[in-house]
């Protein structure tokens, strides 16, 4: 956090509650022990109903308000700058009527700021909140407030060029309708993706089809590495991140002043159909050029950044630069809390430096996939060197204070961040934040140890919570502790103490509600969006259940897209190695319309092996070969078809021991969209 090491206990926890310069931490008097506290407080009765903020909370956010420069509205003039007209309403659904946007449902942040809202980031949800069409610039239109990101449309001379088209077939299709109401009727004539994560792919159904890129009506631009990102996340760790996102953007949580209000890089998820249209032309190299529609475009590869693959790009003749998600209104994520490959602050820092002088120098408009653009040479060079000097501040003091000996966990508490990022509302922690990304630069460095052979074989959750109850004298005397730090303000003591007595006991409904508190309480004070939706999820869940997975993993759309490798990778996270020890099969696979490749898999020893065949090779004959194309084995192996029902179809045809792949089917787990996450 931006806490230094020393002042007092108080002013310490307020600056982390509020995030200054941390711009997400969440506890009132961090500082303060059980033994500071009175002896004896009641306790608080299970119950499904949320609480108010306390009054340590409320003074919190009011010296907040007090220090930030509030006064400043130029982000407001800059958001509503160009627009054009709004969705109305302000909903889009799906074929079967199934809600999957609505904006309307944050019309409640016209008002003015609640006590259980952090000031901060209800002025940044009052801003990515604006939605409609905009026009950036003659010609440059956006499409924001209708998903997490920004649908860019740029008219070339025939039709409309869009980057990045939204998360859902639904809302993409809504942003292109209402381009079309207000500019015409004009033919998709490009599309590209300016990086791997799925709000900036997932709606490609709703602007162009399969069929239109297969005509060679519209060319589809990504970076070097796109589809194998793209697929990679979303299908081999796609349930735990659909779970874990539903905490993350509180796309399930009710919308209020108590509930979610925000993501910090919007406003939320879509829930609609995720769809994917693979790419036909790749970018591989910085400087190169593009012409679609007449329109001439120079990309710059920041592989490593935002996502493993990932480009800016200009368009020079008209001085217009193009960030995607390596520069936004806010703090981003090093490592996100949905969970993410660790991303590289330090090569981040230094893409942006050439973003600056390659481009930046020489731009009048830049805009990103988030958030809204910013007009002025001068102003687009300082917004960006701010944000590279936010990434690689938080990267250098870190190992600085790592080479010393300090922990992530430690170095999180130590960081301050330089008075010109405090200030500047762009590099304010809404969606990442300086605790947990000065843990992810730790953790990209040095592992999850810390180097102390006291955490080296730590009792797993459980078993660890047992303990740490019977060590306090049994849950009854832990819950005691925990209301005093409660009323003490000591928020995060108290989640943690009662931590223990849920995975000691979750039937424990007096833990639970008093958890539940906390969280709320600790949520009220966030200035980051995330850190918010995660508190109240987890609140949410302790008092009503499991609210699953509102948005859907792994989409059929995304698994037509899978390489033959990454099908058989999918497979062997999938195998259950245990029930497969000592199961052995060898099979090839002859994939018809891929020029008759042969893919040879083998099962030994609980792990599934697969690598392409080449002529001449020497290996022992297989058990069974089978003949099929790349979509029967998607359909066949994915989820979406049936091993047996192919085979006796005819599109599958096997030549040797057909037994060979019965035992294949029970030996594929299935993964759990709604595993527990604040119980065991």
């Amino acid at each position: 956090m931006v806490d230094g090491a020393h002042g007092d206990r108080f002013a310490v926890s307020r600056r982390g509650l509020l995030g200054v310069g941390a711009g997400a931490a969440a506890a009132v008097a961090v500082g303060l022990t059980a033994s500071g506290c009175a002896d004896e407080a009641a306790g608080i009765a299970p119950s499904a109903t949320q609480t108010d903020p306390t009054e340590a909370i409320a003074e919190a956010q009011r010296a907040l308000a007090d220090t930030l420069p509030f006064g400043d509205t130029a982000d407001f003039a800059d958001a509503d700058r160009g627009w054009i007209a709004s969705l109305e309403p302000g909903t889009v659904t799906d074929a079967s009527g199934k809600v999957v946007w609505d904006t309307e449902s944050y019309d409640f942040l016209a008002g003015s700021c609640p006590q259980s809202v952090n000031p901060s980031l209800w002025r940044q949800a009052q801003l990515a909140v604006k939605q409609g069409l905009y026009e950036i610039a003659p010609g440059f239109y956006q499409i924001r407030g209708l998903d997490l990101s920004n649908m860019t449309l740029i008219e070339g001379d025939t039709g409309v060029i869009v980057i990045d088209p939204l998360i859902s077939a639904e809302t993409a299709a809504a942003g292109l309708a209402l381009y079309r109401k207000h500019r015409g009727d004009r033919p998709v004539t490009g599309l590209i993706y300016s990086h791997s994560h799925v709000d900036h792919f997932g709606g490609s159904y709703g602007v162009i089809t399969p069929q239109d890129v297969a005509a060679g009506r519209c060319p589809v631009i990504a970076p070097s590495g796109f589809l194998e990102h793209a697929v990679a996340e979303n299908v081999y760790t796609g349930t735990a991140m659909a779970r874990r996102s539903a905490y993350m953007y509180g796309a399930a949580l009710p919308r209020g002043p108590k509930g979610q209000v925000s993501a910090g890089l919007g406003q939320t998820t879509s829930t609609g159909t995720v769809s994917l249209v693979p790419p036909t032309l790749h970018v591989t190299r910085t400087d190169q050029e593009e012409i679609v529609d007449g329109v001439r475009m120079v990309f710059q590869l920041t592989p490593g950044t935002e996502a493993p693959s990932e480009m800016n790009f200009c368009f020079p003749d008209r001085r217009i630069l193009c960030m995607a998600e390596n520069a936004t209104h806010t703090m981003h994520n090093i490592v996100t809390l949905r969970g993410a490959l660790v991303r590289d602050p330090h090569v981040w820092a230094k893409y942006l430096t050439e973003s600056i002088n390659r481009y930046g120098r020489a731009s009048d408009l830049v805009f990103s996939s988030h958030h809204w653009p910013i007009w002025g040479t001068e102003r687009i060079v300082e917004f960006l060197g701010l944000q590279r000097d936010m990434y690689a501040y938080l990267h250098d003091q870190t190992l600085r204070l790592l080479n010393q000996g300090y922990v992530g966990a430690e170095i999180a508490e130590m960081i301050t961040m330089p008075p010109a990022l405090t200030r500047s509302w762009s590099t304010r922690g809404y969606y990442g934040s300086v605790s947990h990304n000065v843990k992810a630069v730790y953790q990209r460095y040095m592992g999850w140890f810390d180097g102390n052979p006291a955490h080296l074989w730590e009792h797993p959750p459980v078993e660890n919570a047992r303990r740490h109850v019977a060590a306090m004298g049994g849950a009854a005397a832990a819950l005691q502790h925990a209301q005093r730090a409660y009323d003490a303000a000591d928020y995060r003591w108290v989640v943690q103490l009662v931590n223990y007595v849920i995975f000691d006991d979750p039937a424990n409904e007096t833990a639970k509600a008093l958890q539940a508190s906390a969280f709320e309480q600790l949520a009220y004070g966030a200035e980051n969006a995330t850190w918010r939706n995660f508190y109240l999820s987890g609140a949410h869940e302790l008092r009503h259940g499991s609210f699953g997975t509102p948005t859907t993993a792994n989409s059929a759309a995304l698994a037509t897209a899978l390489s033959v490798e990454q099908v058989f990778d999918a497979m062997a996270l999938r195998l259950d190695g245990p029930k497969a020890w000592d199961v052995r099969m060898c099979t090839d696979w002859r994939i018809s319309d891929e020029r008759d490749r042969v893919h040879r898999v083998e099962l030994r020893n609980g792990v599934l092996v697969h690598h392409d065949r080449f002529p001449g090779d020497q290996l022992p004959a297989p058990d069974a070969t089978l003949t099929l194309t790349r979509a029967v084995l998607i359909r066949a192996l994915m989820g979406r078809g049936d091993l047996k029902k192919e085979v006796a179809d005819g599109a599958i045809v096997i030549d040797g021991d057909a037994t060979a792949l019965a035992k294949l089917p029970t030996l594929i787990d299935k993964p759990n969209p709604d595993f527990a996450i604040v119980t065991p």
